[in-house]
């Protein structure tokens, strides 16, 4: 599935809330649903700078694809940081570099996270771009 085909179902499924209680809660479930990360990979270097809560992302390619895992110590940005891995994990790393990433202006995310969550989030996307690029050079 391209990253666009996910970013439309992401859409989809937050478009049945009308409410942003009810797409919070939905961010919170979906970061409960992602898989735990291993402690080993809670390192400083994993960790994203420019984030109020610790974030970790972890990047490793399989073949020529590149695959995320993450976590936070924040329920809404771990919601946060599983739909970024949803998006990205299994595509190519320049794919992940030149994405637009419309879906998080779509679903009104931006528009309804504080300062400080929203520039976490441009932190997190920053990183996984980062990556990304770092992966493709190789």
């Amino acid at each position: 599935m391209s990253i666009e085909e996910i970013e439309r179902e992401i859409v989809g499924e937050f478009s049945v809330y009308d409410d942003w209680m009810d797409k919070y809660a939905y961010l919170i479930e979906i970061g409960n649903g992602m898989p735990a990360m291993d402690e080993q990979y809670k390192t400083d270097d994993n960790l994203i700078k420019g984030c109020q809560s610790r974030v970790w992302f972890y990047p490793e390619m399989r073949g020529d694809l590149l695959y995320f895992m993450a976590d936070s110590d924040a329920i809404i940005t771990k919601g946060i940081a599983a739909l970024l891995v949803r998006v990205f994990s299994g595509q190519k790393p320049e794919e992940i570099a030149n994405a637009d990433l419309g879906f998080i202006d779509e679903i009104g995310l931006t528009q309804h996270l504080s300062p400080t969550r929203s520039n976490g989030l441009v932190s997190m996307i920053r990183q996984i771009k980062m990556y990304a690029i770092a992966f493709s050079a190789k």
